[in-house]
């Protein structure tokens, strides 16, 4: 007997029809000898509804508090009628909603934002959830949801009950994680732009957070930092009514459960190359003959970045002297790269965190210190979960410390 958590979506319980076949899944997977819970989102388009209706009606007068016990309402109404028909179908079920007092999620009073006591949580999730395991009962539980304390409804953001659904799988030890959707998996692009697009059997949980982070509506990448190791989870399509059924397989430990950020500092000297040509953001190609030529020299480049008449390449020290003679034959067998030059040492401090994505101002946060001491950005590149910034490496040591002391 294990423990599965299976998560539905709100499209996954859009209609009569599709909660018929969501609650024989789950009773189905029952049977098999598995004590499941159960997340639930809002019924389809409800919680969108509230907000078109409260916006129209309150406008900016509501209060967080009002809006999120607004929201709970969708949650609250489909636990309901999935339990109630999880029990017609012959299977004890109990809907758990902020308002019961088994109620496990327990959060900080930032109504619509709410951070998790993950203490609290724990505890309560094991003591009334694992009970009603423990009694055959399946629980049928709000997603999206928390409460403090004191008693007051709160919300936990975007994403929120795929959250739901990784923390209790976490907090209950569960063999396994099932988030039932409306795709059939990860897929290797968005199948409505090019549809050749297949179905990933398995992608690792880093991989799932970054294609997350870039706009993959799949899951929440909040959700993964509370995927254990030994957790299996998967993404299945609602269309098979069968919890059992193959979908994407979600692989691998996830590091943010340890560290939110990672900065680190480049251990050895990096060499600046700038190769330099008239309006190149016009011409086609550019890139694709450089990184060609050095592909040919197995070496790699720790960053590249572009400008209206540049491109900026960083190598280690030791393989920049043979790029630099690489490149330069390029420059001078073509007409698009006018000059090559060789500059000075460098150090690369990398800044990683899934956090960045939901944290405006971090550039700002880091270049302000370096320049408070003086210290000159020679490059900078970012993306949504990491900021790479490029240093002379004399200030490179000085200017982690900085960041670091910043930063934690």
């Amino acid at each position: 007997m294990g423990i599965v958590v299976a998560k539905y979506g709100g499209t996954s319980v859009g209609n009569g029809e599709r909660i018929q076949k969501a609650a024989h899944s789950v009773v189905n997977e029952y049977m098999r000898g598995n004590q499941v819970v159960v997340v639930v989102s809002a019924i389809n388009k409800t919680t969108d509804e509230s907000i078109k209706v409260v916006n129209e009606s309150v406008g900016d007068n509501v209060t967080e508090r009002q809006l999120a016990g607004i929201l709970s309402m969708g949650e609250m109404l489909s636990v309901r009628i999935l339990a109630a028909t999880i029990e017609s179908l012959g299977v004890k079920a109990e809907y758990i909603d902020p308002f019961s007092e088994k109620w496990p999620v327990i959060t900080d009073s930032n109504y619509l934002e709410a951070k998790i006591d993950k203490n609290e949580t724990y505890k309560r999730t094991n003591k009334y959830i694992r009970e009603l395991l423990m009694q055959g009962v399946i629980p049928v539980v709000c997603g999206f949801l928390g409460k403090t304390l004191d008693g007051n409804v709160t919300t936990l953001g975007r994403g929120g009950s795929d959250v739901s659904a990784f923390l209790i799988g976490h907090c209950l030890n569960a063999d396994e994680v099932i988030i039932v959707t409306d795709v059939k998996g990860v897929m290797s692009t968005d199948p409505r732009k090019i549809n050749n697009a297949r179905k990933l059997d398995r992608i690792t949980v880093e991989e799932m957070i970054d294609l997350a982070n870039y706009g993959a509506q799949v899951l929440h990448p909040n959700a993964l930092r509370f995927k254990d190791p030994d957790v299996k989870a998967k993404i299945i399509s609602y269309e098979y009514g069968d919890l059992r059924v193959r979908g994407t397989d979600i692989i691998g430990p996830n590091t943010t459960n340890e560290k939110v950020m990672t900065i680190t500092m480049s251990p050895s000297k990096l060499t600046l190359l700038a190769v330099v040509g008239e309006n190149l953001m016009q011409k086609h190609g550019v890139i694709a003959d450089v990184t060609e030529k050095i592909r040919d020299l197995d070496i790699n480049i720790y960053g590249i970045s572009t400008g209206e008449s540049s491109l900026t390449l960083f190598f280690k020290k030791e393989e920049a002297s043979l790029a630099h003679r690489c490149l330069h034959d390029l420059v001078i067998k073509g007409d698009t790269l006018s000059s090559i030059s060789l500059g000075q040492e460098i150090a690369m401090i990398s800044m990683v965190s899934h956090d960045f994505v939901d944290t405006p101002g971090i550039i700002s946060c880091v270049t302000k210190p370096l320049h408070d001491n003086d210290i000159n950005i020679v490059e900078i590149s970012s993306s949504q979960t990491e900021v790479v910034l490029f240093v002379n490496w004399e200030d490179g040591e000085k200017a982690y410390n900085l960041i670091k002391e910043t930063l934690e």
